[in-house]
């Protein structure tokens, strides 16, 4: 059993379809296919029921999944020791974020340090908070970033950047001409929201709940998985939401967006470590970055 099968096996679990997994891991489907069927006939086990063009994991997949994890999480580790002993020389940096995150304001930091340490090779995988904190948990990320707050006694939260969330309507909407807008009003809206578990969401449900409105009683029309699809929704005359100014700018210059007048919250950007895992010179060199002074 090899480490690269581990991560075949795992890009496809974690996908449920050998094709995705093969373009994740840039092989060919073949390659991933015979990695996988490997190691079945080596332990004599189904590791995956084929359904359809897709995949399901069998019972000993499920188990045997959580161990790979962390069979990758100590080599990761080990990898990261090796590497700060060469002194930022060389070396692979794990990252996780959220999609807001990832998308707007993750990406500048990541380039000025390939500019510093063009040997550190970083990965920058996209979840939401609720994934990215599950993957800094498992080992799979050295460090998460993410929107909402995250309540796990293994793992340590530090505030890196501020966010300001806007609501959003189409411009024919009937919000949209308003001077003020109330609590009733967004009571009464039809909804575009983010998935369960996505920072945005959770930040929007606590300020309607600080406004009296019960997220539950809310009339969600459309619940997408990122933000475009949302805020395109939104574009199209679906309903209300609220995403991150950082998202929306664009279109609320070019008028294909409105911002009606609603107080909300700023939040901040966090970042996860595990209290417990190895602390790599690239992570902190990284976190140094993006803590210093702008430019």
């Amino acid at each position: 059993m090899t480490l690269e099968q581990l991560r075949i096996f795992v890009a496809v679990a974690e996908r449920q379809h050998v094709t995705r997994a093969a373009e994740a891991l840039n092989l060919s489907q073949s390659a991933v296919s015979a990695a996988v069927a490997a190691l079945e006939e080596r332990h004599a086990t189904k590791l995956f029921h084929r359904v359809g063009r897709g995949v399901a994991l069998t019972e000993a997949g499920r188990l045997f999944l959580g161990e790979a994890r962390a069979v990758l999480a100590r080599a990761a580790t080990a990898e990261a020791v090796l590497a700060d002993l060469s002194g930022l020389r060389r070396g692979t940096l794990r990252v996780q974020a959220s999609q807001t995150i990832a998308s707007h304001w993750l990406p500048r930091h990541l380039v000025a340090f390939r500019r510093l340490f063009p040997e550190i090779v970083v990965t920058l995988a996209i979840g939401n908070t609720a994934e990215v904190a599950a993957a800094v948990q498992a080992g799979t990320a050295e460090l998460g970033f993410v929107e909402g707050r995250i309540d796990d006694p293994m793992l340590a939260s530090e505030d890196v950047a501020d966010d300001r969330l806007v609501l959003i309507t189409a411009p024919d909407h009937r919000l949209a001409a308003r001077a003020t807008v109330r609590p009733q009003d967004l009571a009464e809206a039809a909804w575009v929201m983010r998935e369960a578990g996505s920072g945005t969401r959770s930040v929007l449900e606590a300020a309607l709940t600080g406004a009296g409105i019960a997220p539950s009683g809310l009339r969600v029309v459309l619940e997408l998985p990122s933000n475009e699809p949302v805020r395109a929704a939104v574009e199209g005359g679906a309903g209300a939401s609220v995403l991150s100014h950082s998202v929306v700018a664009p279109a609320l210059r070019a008028g294909s967006l409105a911002a009606p007048p609603f107080p909300l919250p700023s939040r901040a950007f966090r970042v996860l470590r595990h209290r417990e895992r190895y602390r790599s010179r690239a992570a902190d060199a990284l976190l140094a970055l993006i803590a210093g002074p702008p430019g």
